[in-house]
């Protein structure tokens, strides 16, 4: 197998060659991203290419010309770039890099990472989802992760290849870049005063394991991706110490413009969250790809919170003292 990785330069892109570069049966790894990876990789050819960069994109991607391709390259608004540049990247780099490999005569399968934003949460959506449920995104994220899925399948079509479209639950971890993992921990947080509806969470190291296990074994569709339980807005602040807020209406507003002061900005797909609410059922993950999220919706926020700060050492006549 020679696998090319877009999105390698993220957390999740990462571990996901890590995992690869352990398995026998890959014989070369080529990845794609703004930014370098994040751990030390001995097997994997990385490129620093904007995803926005047409040109450049298809030409690695021919040269290459890779058996498989895991679109991991799909980027959340505020998590690693502004709204703007997210959604210009995902559907820059969906259109380029997948439109590039469907032109390789080698390709035999396609895996994309989505999100179970797709299925929206507007009035009468179903407020656990399975696959069979027909995605209406309600917010911008959404709205581009369903638009890099319809790329992926004409992709498919044209290569007569699967398509997995991993619709994974939104994912924390140790240093992951996630806006929902710096908004809990912000000291006081606005949660819903009218609405606290549950949310479901994935540990990025679980799904780094289901981007690989579709790599491993192809399936064609999509597929939920979720950790067990879920928990709510002002139960993850108290897990974590923090102070809630409750607060209704227009009062959004200021707390959006309080949280981006405070670093954590707050888009419309995790307003939405706080709100409504964001869950759906992964029951099919472990048929389809043999993957059973080890950690379930509170041991990762636990996790979260468990990050370790940052400490300050200082040097005196050569000798290092904690500040």
């Amino acid at each position: 197998m020679r696998v090319l990785v877009t999105g390698l330069g993220g957390e999740l892109g990462t571990r996901v060659a890590l995992l690869l570069e352990a398995r026998p049966e890959v014989e070369a790894i080529t990845g794609i991203d703004i930014e370098p990876p994040r751990r030390y990789l001995t097997r994997t050819d990385f490129h620093r290419v904007d995803p926005r960069d047409r040109a450049r994109n298809v030409a690695i991607v021919r040269e290459f010309e890779p058996t498989a391709v895991a679109h991991v390259g799909t980027y959340e608004p505020n998590a690693r770039c502004s709204p703007k540049a997210a959604l210009e990247r995902t559907e820059a780099g969906a259109i380029g890099l997948l439109g590039a490999a469907a032109e390789c005569p080698s390709l035999d399968r396609i895996v994309l990472r989505s999100g179970i934003e797709v299925y929206g949460r507007g009035r009468g959506a179903a407020t656990r989802p399975d696959e069979s449920v027909p995605p209406e995104p309600t917010t911008p994220y959404g709205h581009s992760l369903l638009h890099a899925e319809r790329v992926a399948g004409v992709a498919g079509d044209a290569a007569g290849v699967p398509v997995t479209a991993l619709r994974l639950a939104p994912t924390m971890g140790p240093h992951f870049p996630s806006p929902l993992g710096r908004y809990l921990r912000l000291p006081a947080v606005p949660v819903s005063a009218t609405s606290d509806l549950p949310f479901s969470l994935l540990h990025q190291e679980d799904a780094a394991a289901a981007i690989v296990a579709a790599v491993l074994r192809p399936h064609d569709g999509p597929v939920n991706v979720v950790g067990g339980g879920a928990i709510t807005a002002s139960q993850a602040v108290r897990l974590g110490g923090r102070v809630p807020l409750p607060i209704a209406g227009p009062v959004w507003a200021l707390a959006k413009v309080a949280a981006e002061v405070a670093g954590s900005p707050l888009p419309d797909h995790l307003r939405e969250l706080l709100i409504r609410g964001r869950t759906a059922d992964g029951g099919r993950a472990e048929e389809l790809l043999g993957v059973v999220p080890r950690w379930d919706t509170t041991d990762v926020v636990k996790d979260l919170y468990q990050w370790a700060g940052v400490t300050y050492v200082s040097f005196t006549d050569g000798q290092a003292e904690v500040a």
